[in-house]
């Protein structure tokens, strides 16, 4: 990307009603020596495998669960795309910091922030990022759905590969568009996009693609090859990408991600808008702190345009946002190999003690997607003759997901939910103690031994 983009600062600033920057809020800490306890290892190392209850503060992976099927019924909360783990201890430091200020008027978005997101994107991937060119956000989402209302007519359609993210489905409904799935090809277990089929849905009703990258849920990390024919078909037919790329920082160490803003062709990133978080890397989703980014003018100011995208921002958010951005690298690099670790051990898991369940390691995220086709069948899950009422609206992966919970005491997330696609298949957040990960496959293997 490049750092001028083309965009004359003062007219985008002035169409997005923000004023030049002043002022910080929360200075960085420099980073402290390493220390026992908060998550930590003696030495440099972090503590990722004891387990760390979240029970009794309103989860939504967890209490929701156990509010829904009760405390005896879940022994694995595996829903939710959070982590289990305690954040980077100097998140906690800032924010500790932070809140004995005592007073928590309007903030004025800091440039050490924004100088922040540059550095990271830099120093990570080569992603060079104009801080003028960065719209602020109290989540991905918001984000998301600002955009498609900048560019997508009520009754248009957007094209999102399938099976895709849950979420997607709900942003379009929010603006009133209607959802073209693009299925992936499933190959030996493999994914890959489908070039042909997708364009051939492209008509002049359709204004925009949603691209996740790494994909939720099936973990694909989109090559640098893919990502230009992918970009090449919605440049040359008018379709804007959004880029959702908040699983970037998740990636296998056989794998590399390619941020969709480094294609090497600058008509097709002044095609896109990209979106990132914290959220996901460092498990901020409750402080809401995102951004949004492209080269093209005016895009932004179409996204920032009367009655569109309003930037909220979270005072704690920032400062967690800045702080793990700047302190908390290593922090990252140790979870990111200890996930790794446990999708192999998932696989390994699943294939020596599973075998009506079949998975293969991701090559990102921190979700394991799960073809439980065989095991729903076996459990009568397709054709169940005792259902009536309500329960004749379930999917068999709904019914597998409510058996797992009665019988193997693990919740997650059905595939049916992702589209065309998601049939047979169930989603398995992993983002938990290796000491989970083995008791919920041993409580699977048990569940369907006599199945």
């Amino acid at each position: 990307m490049q750092r001028d983009g083309g965009l004359d600062r003062r007219t985008f600033l002035r169409h997005a009603g923000l004023t030049a920057f002043a002022g910080t809020v929360g200075t960085a800490m420099p980073a402290p020596a390493l220390a026992t306890g908060g998550g930590q290892l003696s030495g440099s190392r972090y503590d990722f495998d004891t387990i760390h209850s979240r029970i009794g503060t309103d989860s939504s992976k967890w209490d929701a669960q156990i509010a829904k099927y009760g405390r005896e019924q879940i022994d694995v909360g595996m829903g939710t795309a959070d982590q289990d783990f305690r954040i980077a201890p100097a998140i906690t430091r800032a924010l500790r910091k932070r809140v004995a200020h005592e007073n928590f008027g309007y903030l004025t978005k800091p440039e050490s922030y924004l100088e922040s997101i540059v550095d990271w994107n830099r120093r990570r991937y080569g992603l060079e990022i104009a801080p003028e060119t960065i719209l602020h956000s109290d989540g991905v989402h918001p984000a998301i759905i600002s955009t498609l209302r900048a560019f997508c007519p009520p009754g248009s359609k957007i094209l999102l590969h399938t099976p895709g993210y849950n979420g997607f489905y709900t942003d379009i409904g929010v603006v009133g568009a209607v959802a073209e799935e693009c299925p992936l090809r499933l190959v030996n277990g493999q994914y890959a996009m489908d070039f042909e089929d997708l364009e051939r849905r492209i008509d002049h009703d359709t204004h925009a693609f949603v691209l996740c990258n790494p994909q939720n849920p099936t973990g694909n990390v989109w090559s640098r090859a893919d990502l230009m024919t992918l970009g090449e078909i919605c440049t040359r037919r008018r379709v804007v990408v959004l880029a959702d790329e908040i699983h970037c920082d998740f990636v296998g160490k056989e794998h590399s991600y390619t941020p969709y803003a480094t294609l090497d062709n600058e008509a097709i990133v002044r095609n896109s808008i990209t979106f990132k978080s914290v959220s996901k890397s460092f498990n901020l989703s409750a402080l809401k702190c995102a951004y949004l980014f492209s080269t093209h003018p005016d895009y932004l100011a179409r996204i920032v345009g009367p009655g569109q995208h309003r930037q909220g921002m979270n005072t704690l958010g920032i400062i967690a946002a800045e702080t793990a951005y700047n302190e908390c690298e290593d922090w990252l690099d140790q979870l990111v190999e200890y996930i790794d670790g446990t999708q192999a051990l998932v696989e390994s898991l699943v294939r020596t003690q599973v075998p009506s369940v079949r998975v293969v390691k991701p090559e990102g995220t921190y979700l394991s997607w799960l073809d439980a086709s065989d095991a729903i069948d076996r459990i009568g899950a397709v054709d169940d003759p005792n259902a009536s009422g309500a329960a004749d609206a379930e999917t068999p992966e709904e019914r597998f997901q409510r058996y797992l919970v009665e019988h193997a005491r693990i919740h997650l997330i059905s595939g049916s939910s992702y589209g065309t696609g998601g049939a047979g298949h169930m989603r398995m957040n992993v983002a938990t103690s290796r000491q989970l990960i083995e008791r919920a496959v041993s409580n699977l293997a048990d569940a369907l031994a006599s199945v």
